[in-house]
């Protein structure tokens, strides 16, 4: 069985099948084709406001580039020490920003608190033209370690942002997980609560290389065309991102298959933490689950031919005995159960 990641579960059919329509006849490149304009416009009714939509085929680059707008190179982003941006990008915002510092910030579950922001921001008073000053504070939703925050949460949060002058980016890799488990309307989880740049995902969740930056104030993607052009990531055959997004929202699929993938989760993790001596470490509120097994067991496991990862970064409260297993929209009740059997056997 295989909960590595959601990014080993494929493509769902239907946007195999939306690829394949898309597939059918010319159309102009670069995004000026009319599906791409008609999707771009599908995100300002999921977002209930009018918001300026760029594809990208990778949510390293999406949130590179958001961020390549929202500090300077001699900025400061603030982010959760866990985050991927802060973990596992390879300095990729650095090098979009042309050089800017990421202050990794600790946090429980991967989610920050106003007050932890505001402790961090403390420690470094104005100094120019000796201090890097701070300029975004980057969020993640769902988290990196399967939490969620809620509306009230990322309010406060992108108050106490823009109190100090910050704006505030927001990685989306598992936003519709985050929607799903919530039950909140898009736009309360983003602009209504103070998000100016979404990195919207959904390569995670069924599609194949489908992200988009979503700016809320247009105004902030003056540039951002051409940013995109000289990332390499203008697609000339913009029509097929364009064609998953379109598969992705039609009779609300990318809700579907986040709330499958949350709800093998639950079970997975509901049915761990009934095992004598395994820990979960973290709420499961979205599709990924945080344990500690019993000594021997993962290693047992992956011997089998069972893949799951351990789950190592600075904040790790099990010195290094956490695993992630990760639910995707193809994860059945089959593979949870058997899983949780074997886990029981040890």
């Amino acid at each position: 069985m295989t909960f590595a990641s959601d990014n080993w579960a494929g493509a769902a059919p239907e946007i195999l099948e939306a690829i394949a329509r898309a597939n059918d006849g010319a159309a102009p490149g670069y995004g000026g084709d009319e599906l791409t304009k008609k999707v771009e416009a599908r995100f300002c009714d999921i977002f209930e406001k009018d918001c300026r939509v760029f594809f990208v085929a990778t949510g390293g680059a999406a949130n590179g580039l958001a961020l390549s707008v929202l500090s300077p190179p001699y900025g400061m982003i603030l982010a959760h020490e866990q985050s991927h941006v802060q973990m596992d990008e390879c300095a990729g915002p650095e090098f979009f920003t042309g050089g800017a510092k990421i202050l990794p910030v600790a946090g429980f579950g991967g989610k920050l608190t106003p007050d932890a922001v505001s402790k961090a921001l403390a420690g470094f008073p104005e100094r120019p033209p000796h201090g890097a000053p701070a300029s975004c504070l980057s969020l993640t939703q769902g988290t990196e370690c399967g939490t969620v925050y809620s509306a009230s949460e990322l309010t406060a949060l992108c108050a106490t942002a823009h109190d100090a002058g910050l704006s505030v980016h927001l990685d989306g890799a598992r936003f519709a997980n985050a929607v799903a488990a919530i039950g909140a309307a898009p736009a309360d989880l983003s602009w209504r609560a103070g998000i100016d740049v979404l990195c919207f995902g959904g390569t995670k969740n069924g599609c194949i290389a489908a992200e988009a930056v979503v700016f809320f104030d247009p105004a902030k993607a003056a540039d951002f065309d051409f940013r995109r052009k000289r990332a390499g990531h203008l697609w000339s055959k913009m029509r097929f991102i364009a064609a998953q997004f379109d598969g992705y929202f039609e009779n609300g699929l990318w809700l579907d298959l986040a709330a499958h993938a949350n709800a093998m989760a639950k079970k997975l993790s509901a049915g761990l933490a009934a095992i004598n001596g395994v820990k979960v470490s973290y709420p499961t509120e979205i599709n990924e689950v945080f344990a500690v097994f019993p000594a021997g067991v993962a290693e047992r496991l992956r011997d089998q031919g069972h893949i799951f990862y351990p789950w190592i970064t600075p904040g790790d409260p099990a010195g290094g005995k956490m695993q992630r297993l990760i639910c995707s929209f193809r994860t059945t009740d089959e593979d949870v159960a058997s899983f949780v059997d074997l886990v029981k056997r040890g």
